[in-house]
């Protein structure tokens, strides 16, 4: 069960990775130089950000950090909800871009 939520995982961060790519190659004047390095660093980047955000919403509403270690996840939840949300975001932002025009 938890290698086929991996090969989900990975599947999803390649349709992310691609997404942002595409959305890249629109917003920039010229293009750079590896695109797909730019975009895996953005996902880490924003992947990050939504976990250092979520630490920090955990320690100050005083929520425990033990709450899942009883159960049988590989990985801690809040990296895999954090890496999820940034896999979301550029077709998020696709979507609000279409609703906006």
């Amino acid at each position: 069960m938890q290698a086929l939520g991996v090969m989900f995982l990975i599947v999803g961060v390649v349709i992310s990775v691609r997404e942002r790519k595409y959305l890249m190659m629109w917003r920039s004047q010229q293009p750079t130089s590896n695109q797909l390095a730019n975009a895996l660093s953005q996902l880490v980047g924003t992947a990050g950000g939504i976990y250092l955000s979520l630490e920090l919403l955990f320690s100050f509403l005083k929520i425990p950090e033990n709450w899942w270690s009883d159960s049988a996840f590989l990985v801690e939840p809040l990296a895999v909800i954090s890496l999820l949300l940034a896999i979301l975001q550029p077709f998020v932002l696709s979507i609000w871009l279409k609703l906006r025009k």
